[in-house]
């Protein structure tokens, strides 16, 4: 479990996570299992608000800037799931572009859409990567920086995200960034358990909190 406590609202103190609701007939999306454990507690002296997103590609990103305006938070991480991948993936870049190979949970299948007509063609993560790389290790758990998010709602709700987050005033300052989180074991292998996965947030959250410039380190890829 991860040692944290419980603590009361504080709307400029939070870090607001989300995951994703189950989508392609799972019954199950490990990010929101993983997130909904660290609602309610804190970290670093921040209240920690988890959210449920919708994986539909326009609502999601509608919720997800309702929340951003309720809680105003210091920080941001979404999550998602990354079938096939073994290890906590943080992600590097956001890219304006939806081409979904499946629908989504409203049916939506958007080939070669832009996120955000008339936006730049990507956002890199503001979170300390690196760093933050370097924290989930230290816990003993797998982690790896991922240079694509797809391109199906995780990625939609990444470059929102950034977006948002580099147009929004009142958001200026605000790090933002998305991870992603392999299968649970009862999905299939590659998996995580929810356990390990809690306490791998928790970490790169603890660290994106109190680091201030991230580190140089390789942690590129080949292809």
């Amino acid at each position: 479990m991860v040692a944290v406590t419980p603590v009361g609202v504080d709307r400029f103190r939070t870090v607001l996570v989300t995951g994703f609701d189950p989508f392609g007939g799972a019954s199950v999306n490990p990010s929101w299992q993983a997130v909904r454990q660290l609602d309610g507690t804190s970290i670093e002296g921040h209240r920690v608000v988890a959210a449920e997103l919708p994986t539909i590609f326009d609502r999601s990103l509608e919720v997800l800037r309702g929340l951003l305006a309720t809680h105003r938070p210091a920080l941001v991480i979404c999550t998602g799931q990354a079938a096939g991948r073994a290890a906590l993936s943080l992600e590097r870049v956001a890219i304006n572009v939806d081409d979904a190979r499946i629908p989504d949970n409203a049916l939506a299948q958007p080939i070669d859409t832009p996120v955000i007509a008339g936006g730049p063609a990507a956002y890199f993560s503001t979170l300390p990567i690196k760093a933050m790389l370097a924290a989930i290790e230290a816990e003993g758990i797998r982690s790896e920086v991922s240079q694509t998010a797809g391109t199906f709602v995780c990625n939609h709700v990444f470059y929102g995200l950034m977006h948002e987050l580099a147009t929004r005033r009142e958001l200026a300052g605000v790090r933002g960034g998305l991870i992603h989180v392999p299968w649970l074991p009862q999905q299939g292998q590659p998996s995580m358990p929810v356990e390990d996965i809690v306490r791998g947030l928790a970490a790169a959250i603890r660290c994106a909190l109190t680091t201030g410039e991230d580190i140089n380190r390789q942690a590129g890829a080949l292809s």
